[in-house]
């Protein structure tokens, strides 16, 4: 079973975010590189998981749901 991603972490640099097993950002078990990979949230910025493939289908609250247009 998957962990849970955190959506906005504390201290996102101290982590790599490229597997299940989150390691430490100065020692990385897997290998997969030099770098460890980075939390969305430093890539992207804040609000990066309301856009995208994976985006959530509620809508921003400051936009107004707008009701259906009536056809002619």
């Amino acid at each position: 079973m998957a962990k849970i991603f955190p959506i906005r972490p504390a201290k996102p640099e101290l982590i790599c975010w490229g597997c299940d097993r989150y390691c430490p950002a100065d020692n990385m078990i897997c290998g997969n590189g030099s770098d460890r990979t980075q939390h969305p949230v430093e890539l992207f910025g804040e609000g990066w998981e309301t856009f995208g493939l994976n985006a959530q289908d509620a809508q921003p609250a400051d936009e107004p749901k707008q009701p259906p247009a009536d056809k002619p």
